[in-house]
């Protein structure tokens, strides 16, 4: 789509998709870094053309943000957008803990999907709702999946059937080689951490987004060009953190990333050079 139409006045803006319209516009996606410290703190932004998968920019963003700062991230938070299977293993591999939504698989079909199915490390096989096993039958090193499947006989024989596939040549499953930090990220459902983070990211970061386009007028750039508006977008950003430093008066912080981000002015020395009196000499006059 983005070969087809191009913008006479800014030929980096790309069409974008809009929610509830048939027609597309043309412009850009704002990506936003954000500290998950009660200030809500920008650390990052980054404008990209519409054609530009959501997804990517991720990587890039956490970790100049990680260095730019000197951060040590425990957690990242994302909705479902982000929540590739590049992206999780990154974090993960990286020692943060990836608090990202996964796709909900069970939207697209009514088949059972791979989280029916259970998988067995040690013995590198998967159990199917019904009992039977699906072993390993060849990997696609171009995909960097291991694809397992059960008898075609048990599948065509089982109850289950057309709940779990409509082929007769029985159910295939496709494992990616970094499937583990997948299933990590589905053990992380289960605690009250991830649940919060989740909570977190829809109470503290979306305003960010609504607070830059209603007070800010980020919902249509002013200036042409990706560099131009990519600077643009700094200075909104720039003016969101000039208000959270306002606020900033506590002599504590609590979020290393506040502290750094809108670090006051230094104190002068508590011991400052000591400065001798001096004594007016007087003036004696003779008449």
């Amino acid at each position: 789509m983005a070969d087809l139409r191009v913008s006479t006045t800014d030929p980096d803006a790309s069409p974008m998709h809009q929610k509830n319209k048939s027609t597309n516009r043309l412009g850009y996606l704002t990506h936003y870094a954000v500290d998950g410290g009660k200030a809500r703190v920008i650390l990052d932004v980054l404008v990209t053309g519409a054609e530009v998968t959501e997804n990517l920019p991720m990587q890039e963003m956490l970790f100049r943000s990680a260095f730019r700062w000197q951060l040590r991230p425990q957690s990242v938070t994302g909705d479902a957008a982000y929540g590739t299977r590049e992206n999780i293993a990154a974090i993960e591999k990286a020692g943060i803990r990836a608090y990202t939504a996964l796709p909900d698989q069970g939207k697209r079909t009514s088949l059972f999907t791979m989280e029916d199915f259970v998988y067995d490390s040690e013995k590198d096989l998967y159990i199917c709702p019904a009992g039977e096993t699906l072993r390993r039958r060849g990997h696609d090193r171009r995909g960097g999946y291991v694809r397992y499947a059960a008898s075609a006989s048990a599948c065509n024989e089982c109850p289950l059937k057309s709940r779990c596939t409509k082929g007769p040549k029985g159910r295939w499953l496709s494992r990616g080689l970094e499937e583990e930090y997948l299933e990590r990220v589905r053990a992380y459902r289960q605690t009250e951490a991830y649940r919060k983070a989740l909570r977190k990211r829809a109470v503290w970061v979306e305003p960010v987004f609504a607070e830059a386009k209603e007070w800010h007028g980020s919902r249509r750039f002013r200036l042409r060009g990706l560099e131009k508006v990519n600077s643009e977008a700094l200075m909104i950003a720039s003016g969101q953190n000039v208000k959270r430093l306002v606020e900033f008066g506590s002599p504590s912080p609590k979020k290393i990333a506040k502290a750094v981000a809108l670090r006051p002015p230094e104190k002068p020395s508590p011991h400052p050079l000591r400065r001798h009196r001096t004594i007016p000499t007087p003036r004696f006059s003779t008449r």
